[in-house]
Parts: structure tokens; sequence; C-alpha cells
């Protein structure tokens, strides 16, 4: 039996959602903060990043899935590296936004769809 990789074409749109949900958790945001600096190892992350091994291969997981990194294996080991060296500059960009933000607009940070 032939298996065949399906390859799902997205819209900006999606592809936006993607990024925004990658960065929607402040463990994941630093993680890619940490990948746009090198790769890394999953153990050495986890420490990096003060989280549990689990926690950090579940957001791994999540970040293969929205295309914004990959697993290359070394061995028995796996190194991971944000997928697009493009993304390193993206997340840069992003850094070097200047952002206004109006508390009184955002008073809860538990808010529905509050950023």
């Amino acid at each position: 039996m032939l298996y065949r990789q399906v390859v799902e074409t997205l819209t900006h749109g999606q592809v936006l959602a993607r990024f925004g949900h990658a960065l929607s958790d402040p463990v994941r945001a630093r993680l890619l903060l940490a990948l746009r600096e090198g790769p890394g190892y999953p153990a050495d992350l986890a420490d990096l990043l003060g989280t549990s091994r689990q926690n950090l291969s579940n957001h791994l997981a999540c970040l293969r899935g929205c295309g914004l990194v990959v697993a290359v294996p070394e061995g028995r080991r796996s190194r991971y590296e944000l997928a697009d060296g493009r993304l390193a500059h993206a997340l840069g960009d992003l850094l070097g936004l200047v952002l206004a933000v109006d508390p009184a607009a955002c008073p809860s940070t538990e808010a529905e769809g509050c950023c």
C-alpha cells in the first residue's frame, strides 16, 4: 500500500491565525525566541525555559503542527529548529514594533479575546 503525504494549502488568513495561535502561549513564544537564537534539544530547551520536558514536548508538537519548527533527527536524539530562516527575521521584526497599549481597553488578562 502506498502512502501519499498530503500537503495542506492554507490561505494567508489561516497562516496568520496559526502563527497567532503559536504566539498566544507565553511558553511557545519564548520557545520560538529561543530557537530564533539557534537550534536546540528538548532537554536543554526545557531547562532554559524552566518547564517540564513533557510540557515542552507538547509545545513543540503544537509548533510542528503549525509548521513553524522542524525536528532534525540526530542518531537517537532530535534537534529542533525554526522551519524557515525567514521566521527568525519575522520574529525580530515583531519584537521591533512599538505597541501602544490602552489598559482600559483590556482590564483583565483573563478576558476572552483580550491581548
